[in-house]
C-alpha cells in the first residue's frame, strides 16, 4: 500500500507551518507500508495543479492532507468539504475567490472516506487527543479535500482520503495572547499514530470498523 501525505507552505504572513514541519520529519514506511509526502501551494490554482500531478504519478492508496487552522486548540479530522471557495484572504499567489465553486461540475460536497468513529476511538485509545470537525472552511484547505475526493470519485473510487488540521506551533502564538497552540512533538506523534490506525483499519467498513452505524 503507498501513503500520501500531503502538506501546505506558510501563509498569511506566517514564518511556519506546522503541516509542512510535521511531514519533514514522517518515516518513509508506516507499518512497512511506503510513506510519500508533498507540499502543496498555498495558492487555490497551485495547489489544485500539483495535487493532480501527484495523484496521477503515485497513484496512492490512501492519502492524508496536514493543513494549519489557527486557533483551534488540537488535531481534528475533517468530515466533509464543500464545494465552494471564498477565502478571507488572499492565497499566496494573490488570488482571492469569493463564492466560486471548486469544480462546477462536481457535486455540492464530499465526504471523507476514511473511518473517521474508529479513528477518534483508537486515538484516544492510545492517549491521542482528537476532535471531529464539520467544517474544513472555505479556504485552500477545504479545497485540497475536495479536490482528493473528485479525483477519486473518476480515477481510484476504491481510494480512502481526508484531512487532518493543526493548531499553530508555540512560536506561532508568541504575539497572539490566549490564542491555542500545540507542541510540534505533539502533533508529529499524532499524526503517526493516526497514519498506524489508518494502516489496520484499510479495507474494513467506515462504519462497521467503529463499531457503531450511526
Amino acid at each position: 500500500m503507498k501513503i500520501l501525505v500531503t502538506a501546505f507552505e506558510p501563509f498569511n504572513g506566517e514564518a511556519m507551518n506546522p503541516a509542512l514541519e510535521v511531514v519533514k520529519r514522517l518515516p518513509d514506511q508506516i507499518l512497512g507500508h511506503e510513506l510519500v509526502w508533498r507540499v502543496l501551494p498555498t495558492a487555490f490554482g497551485g495547489a489544485r495543479a500539483e495535487l493532480e500531478s501527484v495523484l496521477g504519478e503515485l497513484e496512492p492508496d490512501l492519502v492524508l492532507c496536514l493543513g494549519q487552522a489557527g486557533g483551534r486548540k488540537g488535531l481534528t479530522l475533517e468530515r466533509v468539504a464543500i464545494n465552494v471557495m471564498d477565502a478571507p484572504i488572499p492565497d499566496n499567489a494573490g488570488e482571492q475567490p469569493i463564492d466560486d465553486p471548486v469544480r462546477a461540475e462536481g457535486p455540492a460536497a464530499y465526504f471523507s472516506t476514511l473511518p473517521l468513529k474508529a479513528l477518534l476511538a483508537g486515538m484516544q485509545e492510545r492517549g491521542q487527543e482528537i476532535r471531529l470537525s464539520n467544517t474544513a472552511g472555505t479556504f485552500v484547505c477545504n479545497q485540497v479535500l475536495y479536490e482528493v475526493l473528485h479525483w477519486a470519485s473518476q480515477h481510484r473510487p476504491a481510494l480512502r482520503a481526508g484531512f487532518l488540521h493543526l493548531p499553530y506551533l508555540p512560536e506561532q502564538v508568541e504575539n497572539k495572547p490566549g490564542v491555542a497552540s500545540l507542541s510540534l512533538e505533539q502533533m508529529l506523534e499524532g499524526v503517526l499514530v493516526l497514519l498506524e490506525l489508518l494502516v489496520e483499519h484499510e479495507g474494513q467498513d467506515m462504519k462497521v470498523a467503529a463499531g457503531t452505524t450511526h
